[in-house]
């Protein structure tokens, strides 16, 4: 699945749909949050304002964007393709566990 958007493509994988649906069933008043978030990411993943950001640890290898305060998009950038994939959505305990 994936939709180039801009300079960047995203490849959305089953996990991420799913906790995409889940999220926004449950913060419903979060989705133009969520649309404005992966809009500036697929224009330019490293603008300072989605605090993109390497994990330590098991997720080591992987990025973050902070979504809100404690919610966030997992995802790997493939910076030769310029292609981001989107693995998942969380808070940032549930990401880390």
């Amino acid at each position: 699945m994936s939709d180039a958007v801009g300079p960047w493509a995203f490849i959305r994988t089953e996990t991420f749909l799913r906790e995409l649906r889940r999220y926004l069933r449950q913060h419903p008043e979060r989705q133009a949050l969520v649309r404005e978030t992966l809009t500036a990411l697929v224009a330019d993943p490293h603008a300072p304002a989605l605090r993109l950001h390497t994990l330590q640890g098991r997720l080591r290898g992987l990025y973050a964007v902070r979504l809100s305060y404690s919610d966030r998009i997992l995802l790997t950038l493939l910076i030769t393709e310029r292609q981001i994939v989107l693995l998942s959505l969380g808070t940032h305990d549930d990401l880390s566990r």
